[in-house]
Order: structure tokens, then C-alpha cells, then sequence
């Protein structure tokens, strides 16, 4: 018998690739920056963002896994992404800044 997907609670089939890439590719990302800040006694201005990526990433697997929630996990697996993407940015973005001045 075929599932029927298209009732309101049916579970959705794919619903572990966005928090899944994300988590692939922000984790890395995370674990470097969370290890940096703790060799420079603490994290700082960046402790924020570096707390919010990680709530965010998991609040991506932790929510229900039904069609309706598909953009709530998306949007949630972005900006954790984003967030845990940030301080690396800035660091570059900054780094270039100061080589482009000389």
C-alpha cells in the first residue's frame, strides 16, 4: 500500500538534508573557532554567535519532521550556518582590509 504524503501530519522523506548539509559544512567551522577563542582565554565578542550556531543547527534536527516544518528547519539550518560561518568571514574580510591598507 502507498503512503499517502500528502496528509497533514505525514512525515516528510527528506527531511535531514538541510540540517544535514548544514551541520557538514557549519561543524568544522565551529569546532575551529569554538578551539581558537578558548587558546585566547575565552570567546569574547564572538561567544554569541558562536552559542547561537549551535542552537540553531540543532534546533534544525530537533524540529518535527513534517512538510509544514520544511521552512522553519531550512531557515534554522541557514542561519545556524551562517552564524557558525561568520567569525571565520569577518576574520578574512578584516585580514584583507588590513593587507589592502599597506
Amino acid at each position: 500500500m502507498p503512503r499517502d504524503d500528502s496528509r497533514p501530519g505525514a512525515g516528510h522523506p527528506t527531511w535531514w538534508r538541510a540540517p544535514l548539509v548544514a551541520t557538514l559544512l557549519g561543524l568544522p567551522f565551529l569546532v575551529a573557532e569554538y578551539r581558537w577563542f578558548a587558546s585566547q582565554d575565552g570567546p569574547g565578542a564572538f561567544g554569541g554567535v558562536l552559542y547561537w550556531a549551535t542552537g540553531l543547527l540543532a534546533l534544525a534536527w530537533l524540529l518535527p519532521h513534517r512538510r509544514p516544518a520544511r521552512t522553519p528547519r531550512m531557515l534554522s539550518a541557514g542561519a545556524g550556518l551562517g552564524c557558525a560561518l561568520l567569525p571565520g568571514l569577518m576574520a578574512m574580510l578584516l585580514m584583507g582590509a588590513a593587507a589592502a591598507s599597506h
